[in-house]
């Protein structure tokens, strides 16, 4: 097998294919690439956009609240940690093209067991975090209109969302340029105000200076513990960035365009997310109750923005909506080429005449328009539970994909280091200090008693699903050999 083809995209490599002695195909060319919807600027955007969400704008005041300013430690580690992953995402997905990304390649280097397990734990992850941004972005917005019922503008927002990622790809892709061109606008504000408070160069207002940092018990006021408790808070907000390695396939050049995606997209998080909690805890004292609250609203206050909090609602339904989006996008491609692999119901793999799964959009969708009814029934604690439901399975997908990364790699360089375009940084030590690291935080994360409810039912999920992918396989090779 020399490609896969959906009728629409061809795939240069596909899952187990031997890549001894086989040069990289031009993408370019009209024979090995049909024109595709997605553009350069859809891509950064894509990448921004599922990473920006209620994570930083939100979470970040948690996460100030149990570490003070050594939050910026936490951050800086986080940070660090999802850009190794995303790298490692990105160094395969150019290496290696595939509508099913990081699960393709698992399976590539583990076996359909690795692939199935995967694959089906990031979709279970997406469809239950697209049912939590729904129901976030409604309780925004019941506050604006509340006669109007939650679970009402639930299904408001998951249809017009179902309908946008239904008609054509580039109409997901114009959604998610424009709500992820509003959160860096905003987010890019908001640095700027921070800087010239800082300064003083704001008009009326005194040089606030970096006194923060070190009064109210010093910047570890609850010492490196409380650095750590930080990092198991924040670690999840960087995630969603792998929308971008799923929406590559489906661009015009997916090796330079997720090439260059990658370095915008890393650098840029970085700097929001640093930057951003560097403002709040240089502006404002760390213990400050409005901090914990809503540590952007907090900020803008305290310079004299007049509606801040107002004004950040908009920026946060967008931010909501915006990773809703992305994330149905996500979900839809994951289980589509589950289904090419004979991993998910072959029907999910059949394509609309724009190119579009929408047998599998509306199978990503299905939880979401049932949170409809859970908020209905329980609108009070039905966000919590969804939130707790979703546990540590981002984790163990970083785990995994660092792990088929260093087996991978290995084949690549041994066979065909021509298309390593991109490439992990100090390869393989940092690759095996990502999953020490990985390892740590799940131990951790179990370990704590506010977080070993989510790490058991992870735990439990996974052993249920890894156990389906090994007896599909040995099925499979009893059968062949048969």
């Amino acid at each position: 097998m020399t490609s896969q083809t959906d009728g629409r995209r061809r795939y240069p490599y596909a899952v187990g294919e031997d890549l001894a002695g086989s040069a990289a195909p031009d993408p370019r060319t009209p024979d090995s690439r049909p024109p595709a919807p997605l553009r350069q600027r859809h891509l950064t955007m894509i990448g921004l956009g599922g990473a920006i969400g209620s994570g930083l704008f939100v979470g970040s005041g948690a996460g100030i609240a149990v570490a003070g300013p050594g939050i910026l430690i936490s951050f800086v580690l986080a940070g660090l940690l999802s850009v190794l992953v995303m790298r490692m995402m990105g160094e395969l997905s150019v290496a290696l093209p595939s509508a099913g990304s990081f699960s393709a390649h698992a399976e590539r280097a583990w076996g359909s067991w690795a692939g199935f397990t995967v694959g089906w734990l990031y979709w279970c992850l997406i469809v239950v975090v697209l049912a939590i941004e729904a129901t976030g972005a409604a309780v925004i917005v019941h506050g604006w209109v509340p006669a109007v019922d939650t679970w009402a503008w639930v299904l408001l927002f998951m249809t017009v969302l179902t309908v946008a990622n239904m008609v054509a790809v580039g109409v997901f892709g114009e959604f998610e340029f424009w709500f992820a061109a509003l959160k860096v606008a905003a987010i890019t504000g908001f640095l700027v105000l921070g800087v010239l408070a800082i300064v003083g160069w704001l008009p009326g207002e005194k040089a606030i200076g970096l006194t923060h940092l070190t009064d109210h018990g010093g910047f570890l006021p609850h010492g490196w513990h409380g650095a750590l408790s930080g990092l198991l808070i924040v670690v999840f907000s960087f995630g969603g960035m792998e929308v971008v390695t799923f929406a590559a396939a489906e661009s015009a050049d997916p090796v330079r365009g997720l090439s260059r995606a990658m370095r915008s997209v890393i650098w840029r998080l970085l700097l929001f997310y640093i930057g951003s909690v560097t403002i709040i805890v240089t502006v404002l004292p760390w213990n400050d109750s409005k901090v914990g609250q809503s540590p952007f609203v907090a900020v803008l206050h305290r310079v004299g923005v007049p509606g801040a909090a107002p004004l950040m609602n908009v920026i946060l339904l967008a931010a909501l909506l915006s990773a809703l989006n992305a994330n149905l996008y996500a979900a839809s491609r994951m289980i589509y080429s589950l289904a090419e692999r004979r991993e998910a119901p072959g029907a999910l793999s059949r394509l609309s005449r724009n190119g579009v799964p929408r047998l599998a959009v509306l199978a990503s969708v299905a939880f979401g328009f049932v949170s409809v009814l859970l908020n209905f029934e329980w609108p009070d604690s039905v966000f919590l539970w969804m939130l707790d439901s979703v546990g540590a399975i981002a984790l163990v997908v970083w785990i995994a994909v660092a792990a088929t990364q260093l087996r991978l790699r290995a084949e690549l360089e041994r066979t065909a280091p021509e298309r390593l375009a991109v490439r992990v940084w100090g390869y393989p030590g940092l690759t095996v200090l990502a999953l020490l690291a990985m390892g740590t935080v799940l131990v951790l994360l179990a370990a704590d008693g506010r977080t070993r409810p989510q790490v058991v039912g992870t735990g439990i999920l996974t052993t249920a699903v890894l156990a389906v992918g090994v007896l599909r396989q040995r099925r499979r090779t009893n059968s062949s050999a048969d």
